[in-house]
């Protein structure tokens, strides 16, 4: 893509987002008046634990009338071509009542399902769709919307039939060990409350998030309050992240803009494997020199990154850690593409503007020096992003140009979710990054110029 191009598609960003903060502030109801009170999360010591099988809400505690032979949770893994479905948890026996079970168990497995409910991203970072199969009798039935699912249930009687109602509304209930379980309780006016556990970071799509939620017994799901639970991690796009990075922080850090640069700097370091990583796959898989020599030089870029950002970290009293990174084999050229669609065609592009916006509104003239340089560099890492797609997609076949398309999609509803958590206040002010408003508005306008 024309680097040129897009410098112009950030100006118009990095403009339009300068109203954000206005607006906020215009629009707070009567002139003289104080804002409506924000409803509290509700209290949980009523609630219990989700039910929750291999890491997603069980089937057992069901009514449904009539009931089915067997009930499946089945995921689509859309991180692969073509996309892989996978058996997460079953409940009866398959097939038990039909007139051929051979062939309606091979009905079963040859569901050609390729998109399910909302997508979750969990602890691995692996994004899924869920979708439900059912058996009755020779019937072979897949239900991959919150409202087929809800036609399946029937009135919501039981605890675990509105968690499952709201997991296929795009709601996460049963996350790792180490984060909360989701929580659902049976309230006296025959409704339940349903409480959901979000999980976003920058290497994980991890931070945590509260969803209240009331589903009634015809099956509504309302959401009744969102709270964050820590802090986000503003640093989620500095730099292309590699395959085979390892999770770990830079350490804690008591200013939190030391805690910032020094997981920049780690991540700054962790880009130059991948764009080198990168420049070694163009080459195994018929790319043009120039698109070689521009992976090679934005290597030499994020080593010119790490050593300022290192800088800055030691300024404000971090130690930055070097990333780990596992030695993995060449990858084919479809998974080649969907890592330069998520971490190039998105999260670098965000990245670069992100970059510009620090070195217009840093208020540390250190800080807004560095970013003015590095800026630049990105804007032109995410430039050979867009020109490895443009090369590379014509040759795909319809399917493939889809499954680029649904992780473009993925990756943009992981930045919305990552950029809505708060900030510390010197990290906007003295690094000037965008607040959660301004953050945003800056994708609205990337989604509209440029992702649409």
């Amino acid at each position: 893509m024309n680097v040129y191009r897009l410098r112009l598609l950030f100006s118009h960003a990095l403009r339009v987002s300068l109203a954000t903060p206005l607006l906020l502030t215009g629009c707070q109801g009567e002139p003289g008046g104080e804002p409506p009170p924000e409803p509290g999360p509700v209290d949980l010591s009523q609630h219990s634990d989700v039910a929750c099988e291999n890491g997603l809400p069980a089937l057992t505690g069901l009514a449904i009338d009539p009931a089915p032979d067997a009930i499946q949770l089945r995921v689509v893994n859309h991180r692969t071509l073509p996309h892989d479905v996978q058996l997460v948890t079953s409940e009866g026996e398959p097939c038990a009542t039909a007139s051929d079970p051979q062939a309606c168990l091979a009905r079963i497995e040859a569901l050609e399902v390729t998109r399910g409910f909302p997508r979750i991203c969990g602890y691995s970072m692996e994004c899924t769709e869920g979708f439900f199969v059912t058996t009755r009798g020779d019937e072979v039935t897949a239900y991959t919307t919150a409202d087929a699912v809800r036609a399946l249930l029937g009135r919501i009687d039981t605890p675990q039939e509105a968690a499952l109602l709201a997991y296929a509304s795009g709601y996460a209930l049963c996350g790792q060990p180490a984060y909360e379980r989701g929580k659902v309780r049976a309230l006296p006016d025959g409704t339940f409350s349903v409480v959901s556990i979000q999980d976003y970071d920058c290497e994980t799509n991890v931070y945590e998030t509260r969803h209240d939620l009331k589903v009634t017994a015809s099956g509504v799901v309302t959401e009744e309050g969102t709270f964050p639970l820590k802090e986000g991690t503003p640093d989620c796009v500095v730099g292309r992240r590699p395959v085979g990075l390892q999770r770990g922080r830079a350490g804690d850090c008591a200013d939190a803009r030391g805690g910032y640069f020094a997981n920049a700097a780690r991540l700054e370091a962790a880009a130059i494997h991948a764009f080198l990583r990168l420049r070694e796959e163009l080459a195994l898989h018929g790319a043009s020199s120039e698109l070689q020599d521009a992976a090679l030089a934005s290597a030499a870029d994020e080593v010119r990154h790490t050593e300022v950002t290192l800088r800055l970290a030691q300024r404000f009293g971090a130690t930055p850690v070097p990333p780990a990174v596992t030695d993995l084999p060449l990858r084919p050229w479809s998974e080649v593409l969907l890592d330069n669609t998520v971490e190039g065609c998105v999260r670098e592009t965000y990245g670069a503007l992100v970059a510009h916006h620090q070195a217009l509104h840093a208020r540390d003239p250190e800080i807004r020096e560095a970013m003015a340089r590095i800026a630049e560099d990105e804007t032109r890492h995410a430039g050979l992003s867009w020109d490895i797609d443009a090369w590379a997609t014509p040759g795909l076949s319809p399917e493939a140009r889809a499954a680029l398309h649904d992780a473009r999609r993925q990756a943009i509803a992981v930045l919305r979710a990552e950029v809505a958590a708060p900030l510390d206040p010197e990290l906007t002010a003295d690094a000037g990054l965008p607040s959660p408003e301004v953050a945003a508005a800056l994708l609205d306008s990337l989604e509209q110029a440029l992702w649409a």
